[in-house]
């Protein structure tokens, strides 16, 4: 199994490869940076239980409306250039963040700003996937999603360096990886090719995604299912601190240690379930993936005791990375053509779903005063999206030709 990982790495570019990853790793770090200090931020504002929830979400809120045009930019004008400008702009969030973020008000603002970095998924995918074969497609895409655990940087190092300098400094020191991150990118990455459109303006590139890649049926399925998994996987990331603390009285740096851990082990699934994907078939293994993550909601029972429930916890977000490996193997086979833009696409509606989740667990909370109700619902949505694979792997996937847009 290693030497075959081996083999398959040195199948593409590399370091382009390893380019993408640190652009998605450094980006997704800021992208939850707020949700890793959600405790502090809550405790100085005196948030209520829907006010947390709506303040970790908005930056994946930001996230999945930038992906979308983020997309086609990168398959327009080239996935390099594109991906310096978003570090760029990640740079100005984090500035206002630092000498800004006097209300709840103004943190939904930078927030909103913030979520430029999670449009980087936009890009590393797409890169990942110009510097590889067909055949090792799965793999490439899952090595560089391992920047979903950037989530794990955030949620480790965010909440000590709060509690020792406070949270707005925090956002002025992580000024420094993304412009050491944007160096490395400008060395490493080869630039990719461009769309050959006649057309010379970025309206038109979305025009090309509105005619072409909307007019697919499984592209919409693809967005549910992605927003299943990774919405999954990046609203518990963003929201589990919060849940911690206030489900078990965790402190700030108990509640990111174990929101780290959670993190690196959905992380760490990603590539596995690209891997697996490439000789099994992704729709294959989401089948199961779906219906082990609606059981693991529905047999989290009242949450009362910690071991057990973190021990669930770790089984969904192992499962819920595991699935956004697969489900990208699934996306090129479907969408070569456009990789970027279908990127895009589908990236904004795993960002909206993850918005959903916090959003959704929070005003559960205050409604039913448990957060028992949050992942019910979860299972309730993870259930319809296994029974969708099931049914539609038969009837909408297989007989239908690869996804190619009019030359």
């Amino acid at each position: 199994m290693v030497k075959d990982v081996f083999h398959s790495l040195r199948s593409g570019h590399w370091p382009t490869l390893l380019g993408a990853w640190l652009h998605f790793e450094i980006s997704f770090m800021v992208w939850l940076l707020i949700g890793a200090m959600g405790i502090a931020i809550s405790e100085e504002f005196a948030l209520s239980s829907s006010q947390k929830g709506l303040l970790v979400g908005t930056p994946l809120l930001g996230g999945a409306l930038l992906r979308i045009i983020v997309g086609p930019l990168g398959d327009r004008l080239g996935a390099k250039v594109v991906g310096l400008g978003i570090l760029g702009l990640e740079g100005i969030g984090l500035l206002l963040g630092w000498l800004g973020g006097t209300s709840f008000e103004s943190m939904l603002g930078i927030g909103l700003f913030l979520g430029f970095a999670g449009a980087s998924f936009a890009i590393a995918l797409p890169l990942a996937s110009q510097a590889y074969p067909s055949a090792h497609q799965g793999l490439a895409m899952g090595v560089a999603g391992i920047g979903n655990s950037g989530v794990l940087l955030a949620a480790f190092m965010a909440p000590r360096l709060a509690e020792t300098l406070g949270w707005h400094q925090v956002f002025g020191i992580m000024l420094l990886p993304v412009m050491g991150t944007a160096f490395i990118f400008f060395w490493l990455v080869q630039s990719a090719p461009v769309t050959n459109e006649t057309d010379s303006s970025t309206i038109d590139s979305i025009r090309v995604l509105l005619r072409k890649g909307l007019q697919d049926p499984v592209m919409y399925w693809l967005c549910f299912l992605y927003g299943v998994t990774f919405g999954g996987f990046v609203g518990l990331s963003s929201y589990l601190p919060i849940f911690f603390h206030d489900q078990f009285q965790m402190d700030m740096v108990q509640a990111g240690t174990l929101t780290a851990f959670c993190a690196l082990t959905g992380s760490g699934a990603r590539p596995l379930g690209g891997l697996l994907a490439d000789r099994f078939g992704g729709l294959t293994l989401l089948q199961g993936i779906f219906l082990i993550i609606t059981a693991l909601c529905l047999v989290s029972g009242n949450l009362d005791h910690f071991v057990l429930t973190y021990i669930i916890i770790l089984l969904m977000m192992f499962c819920l990375g595991f699935g956004n490996g697969a489900i990208f193997q699934v996306v090129f086979n479907r969408f070569e053509s456009i990789m970027g833009t279908a990127s895009g696409f589908i990236g904004a509606a795993g960002g909206l779903g993850g918005f959903l989740l916090p959003s959704g667990f929070g005003w559960l909370n205050e409604i039913t005063g448990t957060f028992s109700s949050g992942f019910f619902a979860l299972a309730l949505v993870s259930g319809l999206a296994g029974i969708s694979v099931m049914i539609g792997q038969r009837s909408i996937w297989l007989g239908k030709p690869k996804f190619v847009p009019d030359s």
